[in-house]
């Protein structure tokens, strides 16, 4: 059963502005990365997705709820870590926690002390003085304070430092071992490849591609370098197959050539390769990024 749904969601602000008919579900125990630059669109889906904004047509869901009239009825078991952190002013980190315990119903701290020492967190002093990362630190633990089943995190890592970015992502999975339903907005790379199940990318408010993370590794269609001994080497091979419509040439150079051929066709390359002398053979795999920078180039 789907715990998040967004059915067609389009909200115009004009100027080629907002989001055009996006979809996409995240089932239970499901971490689904919603990848795209600042400005793509993720953060007007999560606000529609929290309630914050009604759309102009379609509908958002979270736990089968329309999300716009009945957020107050499933909030309580939402954990949501904003992409721009604005605490407010005058409170200290520790008065900060202790008004997000009372709003979120929290009377134990046994997960608090979790998450304070899992993130290297000392919440004391006035929040707007605290260094963008604890901003960022504090933020997380009122996110995953309540222990809620469904996570809303968008641009999660931003403002963290290396070894705590990769902390998260060992946190994040970790809460996916549990049975948490997350959706994860953001526009690096190896946390989504490192944490999700299923990417889907938007530019300009459309999405342009949804797919599972493993197909990236597990796709049919591979991509091969061949570097032959010699120029002549790689003309005669190149001439070989110029007429197999199943493989193609991707790209040349003196003695290096790239071709493009489905799994189940590999024996076509095996058997022109064998007619030839080669010093050199590989599988280029293709990465999240590569993949990306189709739809961005």
């Amino acid at each position: 059963m789907a715990k998040i749904e967004v059915n067609n969601l389009t909200k115009d602000y004009g100027h080629g502005r907002g989001v055009f008919d996006v979809s996409f579900k995240i089932d239970e125990g499901e971490v689904f990365g919603f990848l795209g630059p600042n400005g793509a669109g993720k953060s007007t889906t999560i606000r529609h997705l929290l309630g914050f904004s009604h759309p102009d047509s379609g509908e958002t869901k979270i736990l089968g709820l329309e999300s716009f009239s009945h957020f107050d009825k499933f909030m309580a078991n939402v954990g949501y870590l904003p992409g721009e952190i604005a605490l407010p002013s005058g409170l200290s980190g520790w008065q900060f926690i202790d008004m997000m315990k009372k709003l979120k119903g929290v009377k134990d701290d046994k997960r608090l002390n979790f998450l304070l020492e899992y993130f290297e967190l000392n919440p004391e002093g006035e929040t707007k003085k605290m260094s963008l990362g604890d901003k960022r630190k504090l933020a997380i633990v009122a996110a995953f304070l309540n222990d809620g089943d469904i996570l809303i995190l968008d641009e999660p890592t931003s403002g963290l430092d290396f070894e705590m970015q990769q902390k998260f992502i060992e946190f994040v999975k970790q809460e996916k071992k549990r049975g948490k339903t997350i959706l994860l907005s953001s526009h690096i790379f190896s946390e989504v490849e490192a944490t999700c199940d299923r990417i889907a990318i938007i530019k300009e408010g459309k999405i342009v591609s949804q797919f599972a993370t493993s197909s990236l590794t597990h796709n049919n269609e591979k991509v091969y370098s061949i570097i032959f001994v010699s120029e002549q080497e790689r003309e005669k091979f190149s001439l070989s197959i110029s007429k197999l419509e199943k493989l193609q040439i991707l790209s040349e150079t003196k003695s290096e050539i790239v071709v493009s051929i489905n799994d189940k066709n590999i024996n076509l390359l095996v058997n022109a390769l064998s007619k030839r002398k080669i010093s050199d053979f590989r599988h280029n795999k293709e990465s999240l990024e590569e993949y990306f920078m189709k739809f961005y180039r």
